[in-house]
């Protein structure tokens, strides 16, 4: 049970009727001992890519299939945001082997048609699936605005390294709750929608649809629409279709309703609930 004072100055210090701009956040040392004391603020973190990747493959080893997928679904029904994001990392980690950084270029920034600066990330992280970065350090990084995004929203960086490293060590100590049938039924109503989409539906269809099955917000349902395309639920089949206006997609930018659900990963995870 997250205690409520704690996350209340967790999100008071990031959020009031949107983002709190970082020259306007005030948070006292009492607030933050407190929050600290109960497992929802912590202190910067510094670390680097290798050290990061040796303790994600450790976390993860530790970590059982089955308490990820119940803990995404008893999330369903209880809006334990955090509990649904952990299925992304988890799926994502298992495809990660022991590995050094190797850096590639992920972004240039041009002057008068000039490169000017390039951005890199980790070659070996980038080839594990479309969306995982890596970066070779990470010093003093903010894990309480990375908690804040995962009990506001379920997450908003999922695929980033240091994210799944977080999200799992928080996962990790927590006691998951069995499903109950409301959430299966949440779940598979889920699917359904997903099922009857039309052909030509892009994302933010499926996301407009999830309305009538799914108590949310729209940012939560996108979220959950990443999810689930993060651990291959939804699957493109192409990726040469064209990305619809500006979004802030990531995995599921080139899903479209014909590709509908991939049901060996739905197999795979949940199972055992739809026998």
């Amino acid at each position: 049970m997250l205690d409520k004072k704690a996350k209340q100055i967790l999100f008071k210090s990031f959020w009031k009727n949107g983002w709190i701009d970082s020259k306007d956040r005030q948070l006292s040392i009492e607030d933050f001992e407190y929050a600290k004391s109960k497992g929802l603020m912590f202190e910067p973190l510094t670390i680097n890519h290798n050290e990061a990747i040796d303790k994600l493959i450790s976390i993860r080893d530790k970590i059982s299939s089955e308490n990820i997928s119940e803990a995404f679904l008893s999330s369903l029904s209880s809006k334990r945001l955090d509990l649904r994001s952990p299925i992304s990392s988890y799926f994502l980690a298992k495809k990660i082997s022991k590995h050094k950084y190797s850096p590639v270029i992920s972004g240039t920034s041009y002057e008068r048609g000039k490169p000017k600066f390039h951005s890199y990330t980790c070659g070996i992280c980038k080839e594990v699936q479309y969306g995982v970065i890596g970066n070779e350090n990470y010093e003093n990084q903010d894990l309480n605005v990375l908690n804040f995004e995962r009990l506001k929203w379920g997450g908003v960086r999922h695929g980033e390294l240091i994210y799944m490293l977080f999200d799992l060590q928080q996962f990790e100590r927590e006691q998951i709750q069995k499903p109950l049938k409301e959430d299966v039924d949440i779940f598979k109503n889920i699917l359904k929608v997903i099922e009857t989409s039309n052909a030509d539906d892009y994302p933010g269809k499926l996301e407009t649809r999830l309305k009538s099955v799914l108590k949310s917000s729209k940012s939560e349902r996108q979220v959950l629409i990443e999810i689930l395309a993060a651990i291959e639920i939804l699957k493109p089949k192409r990726f040469d279709r064209p990305i619809k206006g500006k979004d802030d997609w990531t995995f599921v930018g080139y899903w479209r309703g014909e590709d509908k659900y991939d049901l060996e990963t739905v197999k795979k995870y949940f199972g055992s609930y739809f026998k």
